[in-house]
């Protein structure tokens, strides 16, 4: 990495330019067993135990959008990240920096949503911190929390176990984050009932893997979409990876959306959807647990891990395959 060279926003993108400040910065003084699987969670045994413990930050603009705010997102994001490793969730952190200046009154609502997601989720907000920057240090308020969780069976999940012949699924169509985001900033001009999906997710994840302990992978899609988590599975595990355009489920609305902007729903971000990678045997009775958990009604068959590819490949309507890149556009606003 050049000296002279500067953070940009597509670093902070979820594709290579975030990849490659991972490797090149953080991975070169921090790598460990443990941090180089590189999972939503580390997975650590202590006690003769297995925790998953995860950490996110959260500078979301704007801080209130339809269908939840920042603190929602905050606890939903690192509820998440441990319950795609099988963890139930035990506890969490919570740490704000506020701009001069917020109002009170919001911090309040914001709070209030961040005590009623973790209560949803059977966990304990049971420590954090707060800083005050001067106006203009901060843009209103940012958000860090960690999650930890117990991992109670004897499961195996991670990015690097995505095996060929594998069926994946996602639990609801996707794209419906991004695109509340982006309408909440009023720039558009359009007016649509699209919400936000952020949700706790961790109920439905053990639902799943009550139904298939042999679940092999799971993640949740946020920045960078599907298209990024797939990217990031598929290297991880050296496969190939397969999807149907025409299975992967957009609702109407959201769909009508991003053809207007020219955005595609794949690498919207994500809050609420989970994909998992399961034995095809598998793929009826995971979608039928999936389908009894409302995050769930509209889940998905949408590909197969194939072994004579590497990457990750849509099939389009005509028949033909066309790679699917990771991006390292930085779709604005920020969107967690």
């Amino acid at each position: 990495m050049n000296p002279n060279d500067k953070i940009t926003l597509s670093h902070g993108a979820g594709g290579n330019a975030t990849k490659e400040l991972i490797n090149k910065v953080f991975r070169k003084h921090f790598s460990n067993k443990t941090l180089d699987a590189l999972d939503d969670a580390a997975v650590i045994k202590t006690g003769g135990r297995k925790i998953a413990f995860s950490t996110d930050s959260f500078v979301i603009n704007p801080v209130f959008f339809k269908g939840g705010n920042i603190g929602k997102l905050a606890v939903c994001g690192s509820i998440n990240d441990i319950s795609m490793m099988g963890a139930e969730p035990v506890a969490l952190s919570a740490a704000a920096i506020i701009e001069e200046g917020f109002p009170l009154k919001d911090l309040e609502i914001i709070a209030r949503s961040m005590a009623a997601e973790a209560k949803k989720a059977g966990a304990d907000i049971v420590t954090g911190d707060t800083k005050v920057v001067k106006k203009g240090e901060a843009d209103g308020i940012f958000i860090n929390t960690s999650a930890i969780g117990v991992i109670e069976r004897r499961f195996n999940i991670a990015a690097s176990n995505a095996k060929a012949g594998d069926s994946i699924i996602v639990s609801g169509n996707i794209a419906e984050h991004g695109s509340a985001v982006m309408l909440s900033r009023n720039d558009f001009g359009f007016k649509s009932d699209i919400k936000s999906d952020c949700a706790c997710l961790n109920i439905l994840a053990q639902d799943i893997l009550k139904a298939c302990p042999e679940i092999h992978v799971m993640r949740d899609p946020t920045r960078g979409g599907v298209a990024a988590a797939l990217n990031e599975i598929a290297e991880s595990s050296n496969i190939g990876i397969v999807i149907d355009q025409n299975a992967v489920p957009v609702a109407k609305n959201v769909a009508a959306f991003c053809r207007v902007l020219g955005l595609d729903p794949l690498y919207m971000a994500n809050e609420g959807k989970m994909i998992s990678f399961q034995p095809a045997k598998h793929t009826q009775k995971v979608l039928k647990a999936y389908k009894k958990n409302v995050l769930g009604k509209n889940a998905a068959a949408i590909g197969t891990v194939v072994k004579d590819l590497k990457g990750v490949y849509i099939k389009t309507s005509s028949g033909a395959l066309r790679k699917v890149l990771s991006s390292d556009a930085e779709q604005l606003p920020r969107i967690c």
